[in-house]
């Protein structure tokens, strides 16, 4: 299929991304309205509503050659409906070569093999050179507040905290666990990072958490921050930034404390 009768819908905002960083300008044709990466794109494109509430009469009106989804993003209900009329190409990440994988994989289906590979080689290279110290902090991502949900270890957001050197207090737990405070305050948690999405959280949950804590036990409050969920939850192109934001977040957290690299 040649890049000239390619029209796309992409249903993942990380990938829709990547799209555009391949150079897909005009076989684009729908995005969802979280799809907010580029930014004129957001402006100019069809939206085919939310993630998880697409619009299949809509996406079909517009007549895709290719929808390209993701298992945990997307309803399979709805993906399913969407493969009775068009071809739907639907990926599955949970690490970084998963993410590599599916660049290829979309590089392939849009014959942009030479862009696809060149990214490719920049995100490995980026990762490559990303070193951390020698101290790995005992850590929780939060996704969403009431209740509070945290990353598990079988998701990407998992890997990435690795990379950055973050060791997750629920890495044995799946998906995304509801956890309490108290669940917190028994991990021994050195760290707390809250995720700008998809719950925004916002310095007042920071003293909300604070609160709460210090009603429940004397032990002192972990560092907590808010980070860019994007750089560690969109695993297309986006990857590219994500070593460097790593790096710049862990100064950030322990410019006193972090051993000679």
């Amino acid at each position: 299929m040649t890049t000239t009768s390619l029209r796309i819908v992409s249903v993942v905002p990380s990938q829709t991304e990547l799209l555009h960083d391949l150079g897909l300008q005009t076989e684009v044709i729908g995005i969802t309205k979280f799809c907010v990466h580029p930014a004129h794109w957001f402006k100019t494109k069809t939206r085919v509503g939310g993630t998880k509430q697409l619009k299949i009469e809509l996406i079909k009106s517009l007549q895709p050659t290719i929808v390209l989804a993701n298992k945990e993003e997307n309803v399979k209900e709805q993906i399913e409906a969407i493969e009775q009329f068009c071809p739907v190409y639907c990926s599955d990440i949970s690490t970084l070569q998963d993410a590599l994988h599916m660049i290829k994989e979309i590089a392939r289906l849009t014959d942009t093999h030479a862009k696809g590979n060149q990214l490719i080689e920049t995100i490995r290279t980026e990762f490559a050179s990303l070193t951390t110290g020698t101290v790995v902090y005992e850590t929780a991502y939060l996704i969403w507040k009431s209740p509070y949900m945290a990353a598990g270890g079988d998701t990407f957001i998992d890997n990435m905290m690795q990379y950055a050197g973050f060791s997750n207090v629920f890495h044995s737990q799946k998906r995304y666990p509801p956890v309490t405070v108290k669940d917190l305050i028994e991990t021994n948690v050195e760290v707390i990072l809250l995720s700008s999405e998809p719950f925004p959280f916002k310095e007042k949950q920071i003293d909300e958490l604070k609160k709460e804590w210090m009603q429940l036990t004397t032990a002192p409050f972990p560092t907590c921050k808010i980070v860019d969920g994007e750089m560690f939850s969109w695993y297309g192109s986006r990857l590219m930034h994500s070593p460097k934001y790593f790096r710049k977040l862990r100064e950030s957290l322990f410019l006193n404390h972090e051993p000679d690299y």
